[in-house]
């Protein structure tokens, strides 16, 4: 028999593991999938376990680093009595209560666990640029986030990947904080509204290099520059850079939930009243379904919701 919960979390970010505060807290005995460790889509602790520093969550004066603070927000949830299984969720059936959950690919007769409510909160990924250093100098010189790490580049020159709206709103952000940024663009012309371009266009701060795209990221254990290569001659030349932020674009974690839940064209849960998805009982926090502010405090305010959310539908269900 599957084991039987009256509230499964899916993801252990700041969205899952509020949520997994707040109903453990009004007594839900919540399990939360936390992901698996070898997993980039869903690692345990979501996205700030690539950050190094976080100075812009309340409460920490002199700011705390990535992991320490997704650590401590599990150990609160499993104080209050959260279950963590760490394991990744390979196949829902949200067709009928209790929903079902699969944690293997395997066509297996029963489900692992199965869930009066389900609280998602499985996030978004960035998607990179997938070139040689990226991965090694992810969060010291290369970030997905101006909001979060423009701060720690001061009177630098930076780099901006991309040629979106949220390329150019990142440049421009950044304009705040470094000496000049460097957008670079593999085509001739921007992707962006035109409102966006015109701003970056009247920036004194903001260069362009057209026909462009990084091939390879510099230096050991420090942003050292970046190799960029002309995508029309091949010519490579190096960006004596600071910073690289890779603005081009993000990826839901809500493939396993495609047909099952509305979503926007991107792929993104939609929710309405709060929390709620389509699915009574089904309800999205955070990332998946938030991509605009994308700050590890909106999705813990937003997991609060779910949990609030789901403790109120649970209590009217046992009412009627």
């Amino acid at each position: 028999m599957p084991e039987h919960r009256q509230v499964v979390i899916v993801g252990s970010g700041p969205a899952g593991l509020t949520a997994a505060i707040y109903s453990a807290r009004a007594n839900l005995a919540p399990m939360v999938i936390e992901g698996e460790p070898s997993s980039t889509s869903d690692q345990p602790g979501g996205q700030l376990m690539l950050t190094t520093e976080v100075e812009n969550y309340p409460g920490f004066v002199d700011g705390i680093m990535g992991p320490e603070l997704m650590a401590s927000f599990r150990g609160q949830a499993a104080r209050f009595g959260a279950e963590f299984v760490g394991s990744k969720v390979r196949r829902v059936d949200l067709s009928a209560r209790p929903f079902k959950l699969w944690f293997s690919d395997l066509p297996a007769a029963e489900p692992d666990v199965e869930a009066d409510a389900l609280i998602i909160a499985t996030g978004a990924q960035s998607l990179m640029l997938g070139v040689d250093g990226e991965d090694r100098l992810l969060g010291h010189g290369v970030s997905t986030c101006a909001t979060c790490d423009g701060f720690f580049f001061r009177d630098q020159d930076i780099a901006v990947v991309g040629g979106g709206d949220s390329a150019i709103e990142e440049a421009t952000f950044l304009t705040r904080f470094a000496r000049s940024v460097t957008l670079v663009h593999r085509r001739k012309e921007l992707r962006a509204s035109k409102i966006m371009q015109d701003r970056a266009f009247a920036n004194d701060k903001i260069r362009f290099q057209w026909d462009s795209v990084v091939t390879k990221v510099l230096g050991d254990t420090k942003l050292a520059g970046v190799t960029v290569a002309d995508v029309t001659t091949g010519e490579e030349s190096t960006l004596d850079v600071g910073g690289l932020f890779v603005a081009i674009g993000h990826v839901p974690n809500t493939a396993v939930f495609a047909g099952q839940l509305d979503m926007d064209e991107a792929g993104y849960i939609n929710t309405h009243d709060g929390t709620r998805t389509n699915v009574e009982g089904v309800f999205a926090c955070g990332d998946v379904q938030d991509h605009v502010y994308r700050q590890a405090v909106t999705a813990a305010g937003s997991g609060c919701q779910a949990a609030i959310d789901t403790e109120r539908w649970l209590e009217a269900q046992h009412a009627g």
